[in-house]
């Protein structure tokens, strides 16, 4: 065997276990019992023992000396496994684990202290998370990756976005997004918010509805209930999940479809490059892109809601939305509202920024952990008008921090700014796209998507693959002018 061969044999073994871990976090959060969390804690740590020592084993950087690809798609893989490599390196094995280990039992600790809106009870844990990120994010610069601990962090899930950059964006889309904000709440006009009671299992048999007209394959997947939705695996088995809420099906819905954009953009890759560097989406701010265009630009448009109403009143009768234009204005109606996942179009970056600059400053220690809360509210009531009314609606509302994910949160608005790029280009290929989405048949769209952006997996570089599937390099203009015209249009401004 060549050298190529004998890595790539080595990397495919190595993914494979990588999927065995991440099969062990969705069990966690959808079958586990509650008392096995320390136990959990301890698997954690032992396998990504065994993966970091395989991520750092001498062999890797022999034989990326010596190997030489084929192709181009070869040569990536090269780099790729190489630039993992060389960040790996950075962080000692014990580090490793001990992230793995602390991260899978502070899941636990967080959802007991969200659901007793208790942040004391967190606090502890979140300072131990934050101390062995800080740690890794330091061991990564001093290795020549970001100028900072959050940039190195920041690069982890999108590959040469810095701080700069990401606050720059934010910068030029933050007057636009205020403006429009003004005009829709000032507006005469404001749509209804939906009312009543949706029995769980009537949600979940449409939110299974919602899946087949995105072409789920449920050959290759399942839908569980988790405390916060999320899309786990690669290849031949992508789970996802979602969460019920009796009076806002709007929840469970959308998180559905958000969570199966991510689930498709995995499926969509083409199978050769399954259990390759290749074989997974190449930045978490394309596999956002996914997730929210399939949530909003087709989940939320005009056509897709006229269908949604109709299958709302087969499952639960008159709802007290009588047309499905008033439904597809209460579907996308404004307002501040606390919980991001819930979050209109025009609020949702908002809640990105709020969160991009608090952990910012706690990754760079100068916001302590034991001030965040009264940080946090003191920034959404400046930024949303409201004040926070308890905890789970507040700083404990998302997943992300117990878990390390500092970093992660910029992608979501990186994402959506793809997505705004991508819809541009998707309405100017797929001419009859209005007309396939309103018999609840996304597949023209989703057909599109799998050929233009998921089906090359990591084989382009994030801003890439957007720019070979739009014809343009992405910037925010699209969105912002998608959102401006969407919403001047319900609102009447």
């Amino acid at each position: 065997m060549t050298a190529f061969a004998d890595l790539m044999s080595f990397q495919r073994e190595t993914e494979a276990l990588a999927q065995i871990a991440g099969r062990l976090s969705w069990d966690q959060e959808t079958m586990m019992p509650r008392g096995a969390a320390e136990q959990r804690g301890e698997e954690m740590a032992a396998i990504e023992g065994v993966l970091h020592a395989r991520r750092t084993d001498k062999r890797v950087g022999d034989w990326l000396d010596s190997a030489r690809a084929a192709d181009p798609a070869g040569q990536r893989a090269l780099d790729l496994i190489g630039r993992a490599y060389r960040r790996n390196a950075c962080i000692p094995g014990k580090l490793a684990a001990e992230i793995a280990r602390v991260t899978s039992v502070a899941q636990g600790i967080w959802a007991e202290a969200r659901a007793k809106n208790d942040v004391e009870h967190f606090l502890p844990t979140l300072e131990t998370v934050l101390k062995l990120k800080r740690e890794a994010g330091e061991a990564l610069v001093a290795g020549g990756f970001g100028a900072d601990a959050y940039d190195a962090l920041l690069d982890d899930y999108e590959p040469g976005a810095t701080a700069a950059s990401i606050g720059a964006m934010f910068d030029r889309m933050r007057p636009r997004l205020i403006a429009l904000r003004e005009r829709v709440l000032g507006a005469e006009f404001s749509p209804p918010a939906l009312q009543g009671t949706f029995a769980s299992d009537g949600q979940m048999a449409l939110a299974r509805e919602m899946a087949d007209a995105f072409g789920y394959d449920w050959t290759r997947g399942r839908l569980d209930l988790a405390v916060h939705p999320f899309s786990s695996g690669s290849g031949d088995d992508v789970r996802i999940t979602t969460r019920v809420n009796e009076v806002d099906p709007f929840n469970c819905f959308y998180s559905t479809i958000h969570e199966m954009g991510h689930a498709c953009y995995e499926l969509g890759i083409d199978q050769t490059y399954h259990m390759t560097p290749l074989g997974t989406g190449v930045s978490m701010g394309v596999h956002e892109s996914q997730s929210r265009i399939y949530e909003n630009q087709l989940g939320r448009s005009r056509p897709f809601t006229r269908w949604l109403w109709n299958r709302m009143k087969a499952h639960f009768g008159d709802f007290g939305v009588a047309s499905p234009e008033a439904f597809y204005a209460t579907v996308n109606r404004v307002q501040p509202g606390y919980i991001r996942t819930e979050a209109d179009e025009v609020h949702y970056n908002l809640h990105i920024m709020m969160r991009f600059d608090l952990e910012r400053a706690l990754v760079g220690g100068t916001l302590a952990t034991g001030d965040l809360e009264a940080a946090w509210n003191h920034r959404f009531a400046h930024d949303f008008g409201q004040s926070v009314d308890r905890p789970s609606n507040g700083v404990l509302q998302d997943v992300h921090w117990s878990v390390g994910l500092f970093g992660y949160f910029p992608t979501y608005s990186l994402g959506n700014v793809y997505a705004g790029c991508l819809m541009h280009a998707l309405r100017r290929n797929v001419p009859d796209l209005d007309t396939s989405l309103a018999e609840g048949e996304a597949k023209p769209a989703t057909d599109w998507l799998r050929d233009t952006v998921q089906r090359h997996g990591g084989l382009y570089r994030p801003a890439e693959v957007v720019e070979r599937a739009c014809g343009f390099a992405p910037h925010e203009g699209p969105l912002l002018d998608y959102l401006d015209a969407k919403f001047g249009e319900i609102y009447g401004v």
